[in-house]
């Protein structure tokens, strides 16, 4: 093993250096850490434990050493072959986070601790935080959580080879399927009609009321997925679809090779601009406020991308905005609505929070709709309060 032929070095006898010498010992050491990352990889695959992270500290002993450093395809291949056997998912588990499977979908699975959130892409293969910039492989996941070094991620990464983290959603085979344009799958769709599986969803199960979804289908933004459920539009400042939030009964996620923009619905010129997380929640809070003239109701589909954030800076300059902070009440809505402020600030427009009484609008709506039930239930159970008619 390489660990065995690591040797300290023979110190000179007046215990100085030449410059030579120190030009030398610069490369060695160079050298030495190139190969003490090889090294770390093959053991931790090989499942050397006890001597991985004594190599780590040993680099400029191995440089002393006069031994060749390996060629980086080597390094390369072996760190890959790490990196392959170790999930993202791992990584968050083993750190105190859960899944939330009412925020994953089948492509990106949402994992909180606290108010951190880390999402798991690419089949558990990368990731992202959705309230900063940060995002890589499982080897950064680990820096940016324990905020160590990268040699010691490694070691990190090598002890949880083997380790299966929990499932969050039962995954189907994949099946190939012809390449379709984004503008071509819409239009493939039906429109939403009344008494379809998709209405009956909306209507009875999300409780939307029909003036609602009818305002919607007027501006054509939404579509009839498959089983039951409701494709809503994302389009740009020309209201160009680029891509749509997929809900369902048992399903959620976001169209495949779209781009989250926004969903828009109201008056396209409206000055009051109330930003959810949710397409869902904004036709709730449409609901709820019954399309309050001079509002759009916009979503952002529960992500933050550069044309999210531009599209909504371009609505924040308008001459008399006001934004609307109409996010979820929990730690995500809150950061959301941190950034909307600052969006505002810097376009110098009036700015607002608006939390919903529920976790979202959507809860709101659905619980404002079973009081107004009992209310009327009440009502007309009481006994009339006339005397009847005699004779």
């Amino acid at each position: 093993m390489i660990a065995g032929r690591l040797t300290e070095p023979a110190l000179s006898a007046a215990g100085e250096q030449s410059p030579a010498r120190g030009l030398r010992r610069r490369r060695s050491i160079s050298s030495s850490r190139r190969l003490s990352i090889r090294a770390l990889a093959g053991a931790a695959l090989r499942g050397g434990w006890a001597w991985t992270r004594k190599i780590c500290g040993r680099d400029e002993a191995a440089g002393k050493a006069g031994r060749k450093a390996p060629g980086k395809m080597m390094e390369q291949r072996e760190l890959e072959e790490l990196k392959g056997r170790v999930l993202c998912a791992a990584v968050l588990e083993k750190a105190g986070f859960a899944i939330d499977l009412k925020e994953s979908t089948r492509r990106a699975v949402k994992h909180r601790r606290s108010s951190d959130i880390v999402i798991v892409i690419h089949e558990g293969r990368g990731w992202f935080d959705p309230l900063s910039e940060a995002k890589g492989d499982v080897f950064s996941l680990i820096q940016h959580l324990d905020g160590v070094a990268f040699t010691e991620a490694l070691v990190r990464a090598a002890e949880l080879v083997g380790f299966r983290p929990a499932e969050p959603i039962s995954q189907r085979p994949r099946t190939q399927r012809p390449i379709v344009s984004l503008a071509e799958r819409w239009r493939a769709r039906r429109a939403l009609r009344p008494g379809s599986a998709t209405w009956r969803y909306l209507r009875h199960e999300r409780h939307l009321p029909e003036s609602v979804l009818r305002a919607a289908i007027r501006q054509d933004r939404l579509r009839e997925g498959p089983h039951s459920s409701v494709w809503v539009a994302h389009v740009d400042d020309g209201g160009i679809v680029t891509g749509w939030e997929e809900r369902g009964p048992a399903w959620r996620g976001f169209s495949t090779g779209g781009a989250k923009m926004l969903f828009r619905l109201g008056a396209p010129e409206g000055l009051r601009l109330c930003v959810t997380e949710a397409a869902i929640d904004a036709m709730s809070l449409a609901a709820i406020e019954g399309l309050r003239d001079g509002s759009l109701y916009l979503s952002t589909g529960g992500g933050w991308s550069p044309a999210t954030q531009a599209a909504l800076q371009t609505l924040a300059a308008r001459p008399g905005a006001k934004l609307v902070a109409a996010t979820d009440a929990n730690s995500q809505g809150e950061a959301y609505a941190g950034r909307l402020r600052e969006i505002a600030e810097a376009a110098g427009c009036d700015w607002l929070r608006f939390k919903p009484p529920s976790d979202d609008w959507n809860d709101a709506l659905r619980e404002k709709v079973g009081e107004e039930a009992e209310r009327r239930e009440r009502r007309g159970g009481l006994p009339h309060a006339r005397r009847p008619h005699q004779g």
